[in-house]
């Protein structure tokens, strides 16, 4: 395996991208891309439900605090609700709320109207390798409780802590958990109500690959830009294209075509390449500089004529390529394309940020069209 790092250090480049400071950007004409927070009761809202020690605080901690598996085990059980903005680009701004798993739905101290109303997601987690029968009477409870509430929600049921199971093991408990909780929905007359389930572990990707497709329902933009992915990838005789958050790699929006799970992986690990090469390599003696900035780029080259193709589409966001050798021999036109797509990346962003400036904070952002010029050809992005 062969790798090409590029990084050049800029005098007005972000920290390290183990956090993401909203008070540094690239200059005046990006400004209002990054450096727009969202006002806290206009963040979608992201609850974590499920019972005591289902795993719920690992999640979060491994996900959006990049805490190692292992030291999840030392982990305290949480008594009480913990709130957690997550500023990872300027349009995955939201909070994730931790609940406690022995909350009680008829405690009057709870004002259940005023939570649901504001939920994006609601995620459920389950542990796979616990007896989930009480856990199944819990989720009926809560998301029917939820739904009654607030119609919009998403619901997404993470059946947990699979890594211990076998894949035939694994199959079987999705198929079990997935009847039961429908069928309690349908004795209660709620078919309209859809779960999503996904099989998660923190020891894998498995988990960023789950949070990515949540994260992903709560973006007003991604239709725009799968919609961009796919006339990059077409022109530019690409396989694969992950747009990614560098920090949480969670995948915001990929190509149309399906993803492999292989594949994820792979782009994942070259983001931690990156950053760890930067982070020994890239800054200066004193400490100071940046991990990740706007010239971020890395080439690695497989034994199997793969090569990963990764450059920088933000200060928190990364395009990942999954390309063959031999159509990486036309760098020059990929990097052409790149340019495009990132000019009309940032164009989305600019929609999205004078809409919500124009309407007011309660304002979602909506898919913009664009047209976008990639291999030289004029392109409706919608």
């Amino acid at each position: 395996m062969s790798i090409q790092y590029e990084v050049e250090q800029l005098a007005d480049s972000y920290g390290v991208a183990d956090s993401f400071p909203k008070d540094f950007g690239y200059g005046e004409e990006e400004a209002d891309i990054e450096d727009s927070p969202a006002p806290s009761d206009s963040k979608p809202r992201i609850l974590l439900m499920g019972l005591r020690r289902s795993g719920k605080s690992s999640i979060q901690k491994v996900v959006f605090h990049k805490m190692s598996p292992n030291e999840t085990l030392f982990l305290e059980s949480t008594n009480k609700i913990y709130k957690d903005d997550i500023s990872s680009s300027s349009f995955v701004n939201f909070q994730i709320w931790d609940f406690p798993g022995q909350v009680d739905f008829f405690d009057p101290t709870f004002d259940y109207e005023m939570i649901f109303r504001g939920t994006g997601a609601l995620i459920f987690v389950i542990d796979a390798q616990d007896d989930y029968v009480e856990a199944l009477g819990r989720l009926h409870l809560t998301v029917s409780r939820a739904y009654r509430i607030n119609p919009e929600i998403n619901f997404e049921v993470f059946i947990h802590k699979v890594d211990g199971l076998s894949d035939d093991h694994k199959i079987e408990t999705q198929r079990d958990i997935h009847q039961r909780a429908n069928d309690d929905l349908a004795d209660a007359n709620l078919e309209k109500l859809h779960l999503s389930f996904y099989l998660t572990s923190i020891y894998d990707h498995s988990i960023f690959e789950a949070f990515s497709k949540v994260v992903q329902k709560l973006i007003p933009q991604l239709p725009t830009l799968e919609n961009l992915l796919n006339i990059f990838i077409s022109n530019s005789g690409i396989e694969k294209a992950f747009l990614f958050d560098v920090v949480s790699k969670i995948y915001i929006a990929t190509d149309s075509s399906p993803v492999d799970m292989q594949s994820y992986e792979l782009c994942c690990d070259m983001i931690d390449v990156v950053i760890d090469v930067s982070c020994i390599y890239g800054l200066r003696e004193d400490g100071s500089g940046s991990a990740y900035d706007k010239e971020s780029m890395a080439i690695i080259k497989l034994n199997n004529t793969t090569v990963l193709y990764l450059k920088e589409v933000t200060k928190f966001l990364a395009l990942v390529c999954i390309l063959r050798e031999e159509s990486f021999e036309r760098k020059g036109l990929i990097d052409y394309n790149f340019h495009c797509f990132r000019k009309a990346i940032h164009e989305v962003f600019e929609v999205g940020v004078s809409t919500q400036r124009s309407v007011g904070p309660q304002a979602v952002g909506s898919p913009c069209t664009k047209a976008v010029a990639l291999n030289g050809t004029p392109r409706n992005t919608v």
